[in-house]
């Protein structure tokens, strides 16, 4: 079950101070169109949006870390230092809290593929999302033709 808009700012706040000694004041929420992140600082609203699939499918430990991330941004963003993810503050912020630089994916994401296709001249194999289209594509290495597993 998902926790309420309140219960989650608390977690925000309370990991805030434990972690960056500075309270946590803007808004937080959870945004369900998130698909391949786990959370994102707006800095012209001063939100972060955080994605709910990673409450629900992995562990608090994981879901922690990247509130701990997105506080990064948010703190570094207030002080009116380098808050983006290449700037040196931001990855000497990561280091000093112990911040994942990148969430892991999420498992209901990782073996996804509906579609294999391998090449009949060098045997590649390609997983995708998608059906492809055999008659226009060939293989990108030795430009095999594809056949559908």
């Amino acid at each position: 079950m998902l926790m309420s808009n309140q219960k989650l700012k608390e977690l925000v706040n309370r990991l805030s101070v434990t972690f960056f000694d500075k309270p946590f004041k803007d808004h937080v929420r959870f945004n369900h169109r998130l698909r391949t992140t786990g959370g994102r600082y707006l800095p012209a609203k001063r939100l972060i949006e955080l994605n709910p699939k990673y409450a629900l499918e992995m562990g608090d430990a994981e879901f922690h870390g990247i509130i701990k991330h997105e506080l990064c941004h948010y703190h570094l963003h207030i002080e009116g230092k380098g808050y983006k993810h290449g700037d040196r503050d931001f990855k000497e912020l990561l280091k000093e809290t112990g911040s994942p630089r990148h969430c892991n994916p999420l498992p209901s994401e990782v073996n996804s593929f509906k579609y294999k296709y391998e090449c009949s001249y060098c045997h590649r194999l390609y997983k995708r999302k998608r059906r492809i289209d055999t008659k226009k594509y060939v293989c990108g290495k030795c430009k095999g033709k594809l056949v559908a597993i």
